[in-house]
């Protein structure tokens, strides 16, 4: 059976594509072909296939891989009604209570130092009273 897929060239770090007609029971990079359809560049999202031998190949069996058929489909080659592609994945959302969008709404900052001014004059009233205090004990002790 022939597979239409990508086969990876290009130097380490920078990969580049070519979309190749191959046997299924060869691997990508084994480089034995049936056919060269074109090439695609992922950096610059640059693709050129040749439309009528995609078609050719397509109408033929050949069994495009889920990306070379994204890929077809995006450069306008017109993909069988057997080819099935995948809409956009749902993907869950691990630990949705920790979104910042469920976290609860915090206070205003402008409230909280008007706080802390009323605070200050309290704590000076209690060193006010400690003499009285010591008053009342000397009181007691005469």
């Amino acid at each position: 059976m022939l597979v239409i897929r990508m086969q990876r060239t290009g130097r380490k770090g920078h990969a580049q594509f070519r979309v190749v007609v191959q046997d299924s029971r060869r691997t990508p990079t084994s480089g034995r072909i049936v056919a060269a359809l074109g090439h695609f560049n992922p950096h610059t999202k640059e693709a050129a296939i040749d439309k009528e031998k995609a078609s050719f190949y397509l109408g033929h069996g050949a069994q495009p891989s889920d990306r070379a058929a994204r890929l077809l489909k995006a450069e306008g080659v017109k993909l069988p009604g057997w080819v099935k592609l995948e809409s956009n994945k749902k993907r869950d959302i691990k630990n949705v209570e920790k979104l910042r969008k469920n976290q609860p709404k915090e206070e205003t900052p402008a409230e909280e130092p008007a706080a802390e001014v009323t605070e200050e004059p309290a704590a000076e009233t209690p060193a006010e009273e400690t003499p009285a205090e010591d008053k009342s004990e000397e009181k007691k002790e005469a």
